[in-house]
């Protein structure tokens, strides 16, 4: 079977325990990704900004910088995706680490099937009607092969599950989506129960895309259903 480009993505783990970093190693080796590991988050900065990784995997407690930091320090350079690892199962901690920058978060113990689903999910770019490379949606411009959103004519930077959210809404213009569509479109089957995903990463857009993010006009909530994008506000 011919190995496919994701499967030769750069791949940097980190985590203190030497047994997790182990078995992450030999797990995605097998299925063709290159992998590098760190113990703390200072050497995961250096090994990032040597090799330019094109997925995180982090744990979330480690010495001298924990998950939460290293999220911060990554997203403020970059927007490549991160996966959070970490026994805390806690929505308060799940927020505060998608909050944070990551765009996934795993709960250990975690099946190696589902971690492998996650990382795939993670890296797959684009998607859905792959001959169109843009298109407009009313106040805002998308560019899916550069993967950019311009509003009002500005750039907009979106980490990579911000554009995910916002392409999906924007390609279902002023129809209420169920929180549950969502989830399943943008973070897959496994976080149907995980909405704090979608206030965090709604609560971005609207800062990033909203004139006025406490007065939303173009991603409008629908009480206890969903949300509407209302594409020329």
């Amino acid at each position: 079977m011919a190995t496919s480009a994701i499967d030769k993505s750069r791949v940097l783990v980190v985590d203190d325990e030497p047994q997790i970093t182990r078995v992450l190693r030999t797990v995605l080796t097998s299925q063709g990704y290159q992998v590098r590991t760190a113990a703390e988050g200072e050497a995961a900065l250096t090994n990032f900004t040597e090799w330019r990784p094109e997925l995180v995997i982090t744990d979330l407690y480690m010495p001298h910088m924990d998950g939460i930091e290293l999220c911060r320090r990554i997203r403020a350079m970059s927007n490549v995706p991160i996966i959070v690892l970490s026994v805390k199962g806690e929505e308060k901690t799940k927020v505060e680490a998608l909050d944070s920058g990551a765009d996934d978060y795993v709960t250990k113990p975690f099946g190696i099937d589902e971690l492998l689903a996650r990382v795939r999910a993670a890296l797959r770019r684009g998607g859905g009607e792959a001959d169109i490379a843009a298109f407009d949606a009313g106040d805002f411009r998308v560019d899916l092969e550069g993967r950019r959103v311009h509003a009002r004519g500005q750039e907009v930077r979106l980490t990579p599950k911000e554009f995910d959210l916002f392409v999906y809404m924007a390609r279902h213009p002023n129809r209420v989506i169920t929180h549950r569509t969502l989830l399943e479109a943008v973070w897959g089957e496994a976080s149907q129960e995980q909405p704090e995903y979608l206030r965090v990463f709604m609560g971005q857009l609207r800062k990033k895309l909203e004139p006025d993010p406490s007065n939303p006009r173009y991603l409008v909530t629908e009480p206890w259903v969903g949300y509407r994008f209302n594409p020329n506000g």
